[in-house]
């Protein structure tokens, strides 16, 4: 059993433009105070360190938002007292998102030589009319660009595509996929397109401006990326995301084996073990509040608390059963999270195909990952 890990998210919350799908933590503004947000990021690290000091970080993401809008002495500077803070693994990954505009790509060499090793680039398409459609700033040839200056600068690259778009076929999804996978480094993010409430897309899908597929054939979809993927060396080691052996992605490894982790900058949420029992933060969400917060005291913390064990339980079992490798039993119980298990909920699904135990895990198959919300259900009800 390897040693958990622990990592440290940072959150840029600004974008260029708002996606029409997007429900995440990200706003559009004219102007930016570089000078005032770096500084409000190393203080609320400061923070952090206080929060859960003496650990190894093994992992740290810049995440948004649109982080490779930040420039890149923030990342250096954020980088650099991470270090001065904690010990870092000398083998940690530093993964930053990134748009594939040709502005953002030039800056792929100074994030690299800001000690930025890993980048995920949200390409979301590889074709034009989809990308028009989900609102990208970017055409095809930018993100091609992208990739390609990506490839060349940084050892472990990703990028993410969304599919289940409206009148996308199956056939097509297969050629997109191939073209995908030549272009793939040791990792490759696949979502299926979600509408979600507050999004313009849940506006305009409720005024029937446009559909996607159905159930059915969005199951198709599911399966097909999952078949093309596994037989490309790419296996699926959690629900939408593929990786070649050992390309996975270390800082989301940390959320889905529930290790520990802290979060900076607005709306960025920390789970961490402090004196035997496991916190939970929340930073205030919108950027102007959480940056006069930080300002007046050093932190934007809206809330903090100290999760029982049935809610560490169930976190646990959200996270953990996205995984391939499904929810190490004994880990948790190592770590003060143990709850026996119901055997009449556990027997109908394993029964039924979509649960199994073995050696001390709790793993969902296939057919269980692919219906993993109603699994919680009735795993959990």
């Amino acid at each position: 059993m390897s040693a958990p890990g622990f990592g440290v998210y940072v959150h840029w919350p600004f974008c260029v433009a708002k996606c029409p799908y997007c429900d995440f933590n990200s706003h559009v503004r004219e102007r930016v105070d570089q000078n005032r947000w770096r500084n409000a990021l190393l203080a609320e690290l400061d923070h952090a360190a206080q929060e859960a000091p003496d650990r190894i970080v093994t992992s740290i993401f810049f995440g948004g938002g649109t982080p490779s809008l930040m420039p890149p002495d923030t990342a250096a500077a954020v980088i650099e007292r991470i270090g001065q803070l904690w010990r870092v693994d000398a083998g940690a990954e530093i993964t930053l998102e990134a748009n594939p505009s040709s502005v953002e790509a030039a800056k792929f060499a100074a994030l690299r030589q800001a000690g930025v090793n890993r980048l995920s680039l949200g390409i979301q398409s590889l074709r034009e009319e989809p990308l028009r459609f989900l609102g990208r700033a970017h055409d095809l040839q930018e993100g091609l660009a992208a990739i390609d200056v990506a490839r060349r600068h940084f050892d472990r690259y990703s990028f993410d595509l969304i599919y289940a778009r409206p009148d996308q076929t199956l056939g097509d999804w297969r050629i997109e996929l191939d073209e995908a996978i030549e272009l793939a480094g040791d990792h490759l993010s696949l979502y299926q397109l979600t509408i979600e409430r507050g999004t313009r897309f849940w506006t305009d899908h409720a005024k029937g401006k446009f559909t996607v597929p159905d159930e059915d054939a969005a199951a198709s979809l599911y399966e097909a990326t999952q078949e093309r993927l596994e037989a490309a060396g790419l296996p699926a080691y959690e629900i939408s995301n593929h990786a070649k052996p050992g390309g996975e992605s270390r800082h989301n490894l940390v959320y889905w084996r529930y290790e520990d982790y802290v979060g900076v900058g607005p709306g960025a949420h920390g789970r961490f073990t402090s004196d035997g029992a496991k916190q939970a933060t929340r930073r205030t969400s919108g950027p102007e509040a959480w940056l006069e917060q930080v300002e007046a005291r050093g932190h934007g913390t809206a809330e903090s608390e100290t999760i029982d064990v049935g809610t560490m339980w169930r976190e646990a079992l959200m996270m953990g059963l996205r995984l391939a490798e499904g929810v190490d039993l004994k880990a948790l119980a190592a770590r003060g999270i143990d709850v026996a298990l119901d055997q009449r909920k556990l027997a109908p699904l394993i029964e039924g195909g979509l649960l199994e135990i073995a050696n001390g895990r709790l793993v969902a198959t296939g057919a269980g990952r692919q219906v993993l919300n109603t699994l919680l259900l009735k795993l959990m009800d």
